[in-house]
């Protein structure tokens, strides 16, 4: 008899285990699959994504801050070197330690972890195949397909597993790279790419658009252009990569200029980080009856994640939407609550995005693009952090906050940061979103002094009077 279940999770990832954490705390009974050979909970974003990746930008900030920043605040240090050896083990210690408290919420909740890789069997079953081969069924009421996404490999730049690779491979390049070309100007290539610069590597930055982060407001995406250019980074836009060789211990990448001019770059190691796309191999959608977009990997789910099949639904990276950590998290937790019989809901609308760059870059809500696409009236507000008291206590003024705010109702319609702790600073934004909020309600609120929170009232205050008080 297979065990009987009233949830299986397949996918250890941010969405899975909070799925599969909170349906335990209401009382279900939940398995959780997880494919990782080395049993690894916590999917790509805890083991190879989020996580790792910000313990290495937070440990080559640091050694860039002491090569070029402390003598301005009157600190005199010796000679400086770079331990990478330490500084890789520093972040596998952060990533250990978080799949081991993820390992530790199953076991406290009594969610029954599963390795293997899961296979959708149809009439409520699901098969497991064990790294040694061996499988299993269980069975489950339900059913939730939380496995992710992949990255996207270009037919004409296979990864090879040292020259060419993925955002994987670059979170362990040993030694730093001499010259490392980044095919990508999103926000993975230059998270990554400004943390081998700021270790030393001279970085080139490859992008097929006429700019880079086209997700951001295209001011933020300019001026950040401007600043990471100020860093060191080298940027080629409107540049169709046309493929990569290797010889000895350089690769030579060949590509295309707008006016269809060849061009060529020659490094020693090559990231490419063109976009992410639903991971649904060896699932067995289509004879589970799983309807999904065959060209963007999407599985179609309706307003309570349900797919095309009895008792099978999808979340995260998965599905519609931004393929972000937090996202994927609040649908796990709104969909075991809905299967608890609780009656949560997720606004779409209110889901920030950080990109950790230096300055940092966030955002909630629609941009100026959108805006004046859709035809809808709106202020603008914006605040300069070189105008901050505590920027400049910091040593730290480049950016600015911008809000835009509807022209008749002065609700908030979009944030954008860029500047200092942008990523902590968006969250006041999304909570006045999600309450329906106006420019004038975050103008209101007392900001502590001297802060970098400030910059946000400040701007909320031009959007909703036209006038700040510090500018």
């Amino acid at each position: 008899m297979a065990e009987q279940y009233d949830l299986v999770v397949i996918g250890g990832g941010p969405g899975g285990y909070a799925a599969a954490i909170r349906a335990a705390q209401l009382k279900l009974k939940v398995a959780c699959v997880e494919k990782r050979p080395n049993k690894a909970l916590g999917g790509t974003c805890l083991n190879v994504g989020c996580i790792p990746s910000k313990a290495l930008l937070d440990s080559s900030e640091m050694y860039e801050t002491t090569l070029h920043k402390l003598g301005r605040h009157g600190i005199k240090v010796g000679s400086v070197a770079l331990d990478l050896d330490a500084m890789l083990k520093r972040k596998d210690k952060v990533v250990s330690d978080l799949t081991g408290g993820v390992a530790g919420l199953f076991k406290k909740y009594k969610v029954t972890p599963v390795y293997g890789t899961g296979k959708l069997l149809g009439g409520g079953k699901v098969e497991v195949t064990a790294a040694d081969g061996s499988k299993s069924v269980l069975e489950a009421k339900n059913i939730l397909l939380a496995t992710g996404s992949e990255s996207v490999e270009l037919p004409f730049m296979k990864y090879d597993g040292k020259f060419i690779g993925s955002s994987t491979d670059a979170l362990n390049y040993n030694p730093v790279p001499k010259h490392l070309i980044v095919v990508g100007g999103g926000y993975i290539g230059l998270e990554l790419a400004s943390v081998w610069k700021r270790l030393g590597a001279k970085v080139t930055v490859l992008e097929f658009l006429p700019r880079i982060l086209t997700i951001a407001d295209g001011e933020v995406s300019a001026e950040v252009q401007k600043i990471l250019t100020r860093q060191g980074l080298e940027f080629h836009l409107e540049t169709k990569v046309t493929g990569a060789t290797v010889k000895g211990d350089q690769v030579t990448v060949t590509a295309q200029s707008k006016d269809g001019k060849a061009l060529s770059f020659t490094g020693d190691r090559v990231l490419v980080a063109v976009g992410r796309r639903p991971y649904t191999a060896g699932l067995g959608l289509e004879a589970a009856g799983v309807k999904f977009d065959a060209k963007s990997g999407r599985v179609e789910v309706d307003s309570h994640f349900k797919t095309s099949a009895a008792g099978v639904y999808a979340i995260g990276d998965l599905i519609a939407g931004p393929m972000l950590a937090h996202k994927a998290t609040e649908e796990g937790i709104v969909f075991a609550e809905q299967l608890g019989g609780m009656k949560p809901h997720i606004n779409y609308d209110a889901i920030p995005s950080v990109i950790y760059i230096w300055p940092e870059v966030s955002s909630v809500g629609l941009t100026e693009e959108q805006l004046k696409e859709k035809g809808v009236e709106y202020r603008v507000g914006k605040f300069k952090f070189i105008a901050s008291g505590r920027a400049k206590a910091m040593d730290e003024t480049d950016g600015w906050v911008k809000v835009l705010a509807d022209a008749k109702t002065d609700r908030v319609l979009g944030v954008h940061i860029l500047g200092p702790r942008a990523s902590d600073l968006i969250a006041e934004c999304v909570t006045i979103m999600e309450y329906k909020g106006s420019a004038e309600d975050i103008a209101r609120c007392t900001h502590s002094h001297p802060t970098l929170s400030e910059a946000l009232g400040e701007a909320a205050r031009m959007a909703w009077t036209g006038v700040p008080i510090n500018s």
